[in-house]
């Protein structure tokens, strides 16, 4: 991506949370600004958020315990939500969960706004709540959620450890999105992390319009699986666009 195909770009402060209506055929950069980023993330389908990111789905038909270029992330109705086209980093997180205000507070305390103003800190389960809320889901709507920038790695016997500081300053991930989503993300910890005080890493997301899929697509031809989750996707826009 060139700066001159940027439509529009901000940043997520650490510690923050935002959500948007990202359409088909919209690409999003996502930039860890000082390196050690997490960024937390679920999607539903706008037009029926029942519809929304599944990562058993996405694991076990690609046959991969981590994300990365090639890979595309589903929904639990066999839909593309979108596939990753340019990766820095290699691994990605889908596995490690979010933070909860019980775990925030053991590990690091609860600062309020009250008496904190803005060094007041947020669990990952009250940033997504919020946004959640401006659509009408609850609690019940939260499925399982990306940690992107974030790897969590097993050892021989499967026991799973956080690696601090996986991603460094200009690591970067592209989403392109194969469908309408509603994007829901913050920028709280990860719920792994051990870094002795809050960490608040900002992610510079940056909106461009996608470039036209290609017969060589990547991911598209990546597996069987994905050639049959774009067909899926295709049949669900023929009949979308035609009421």
């Amino acid at each position: 991506m060139t700066d001159t195909n940027i439509l529009y770009e901000d940043t997520l402060p650490g510690g923050a949370h935002w959500s948007m209506l990202v359409r088909k055929g919209t690409t999003i950069r996502f930039i860890d600004n000082e390196g050690g980023a997490n960024l937390a993330a679920l999607m539903y389908n706008p037009t029926e958020k029942l519809e929304r990111y599944n990562a058993p789905d996405t694991l076990k038909c690609q046959h991969t315990f981590k994300l990365t270029k090639g890979h595309c992330l589903y929904s639990d109705m066999g839909h593309i939500f979108c596939a990753i086209t340019e990766d820095s980093l290699g691994w990605h997180d889908t596995i490690g969960g979010n933070l909860s205000d019980k775990a925030m507070d053991a590990k690091w305390g609860t600062k309020n706004y009250q008496d904190n103003l803005n060094d007041w800190t947020l669990s990952g389960d009250h940033a997504f709540l919020v946004e959640l809320a401006k659509y009408g889901l609850n609690k019940r709507d939260m499925a399982a959620n990306l940690n992107l920038f974030s790897k969590v790695e097993p050892d021989d016997e499967g026991n799973l450890s956080y690696v601090e500081n996986h991603s460094q300053a200009g690591d970067f991930i592209e989403l392109r999105f194969e469908m309408d989503t509603l994007l829901v993300m913050h920028t709280c910890p990860h719920p792994m992390s051990t870094v002795a005080d809050y960490p608040k890493k900002s992610v510079t997301y940056q909106i461009s319009k996608s470039a036209p899929i290609t017969e060589d697509d990547l991911s598209m031809n990546l597996c069987s699986e994905n050639q049959r989750g774009f067909k899926n996707n295709a049949l669900y826009h023929l009949c979308c666009d035609h009421g």
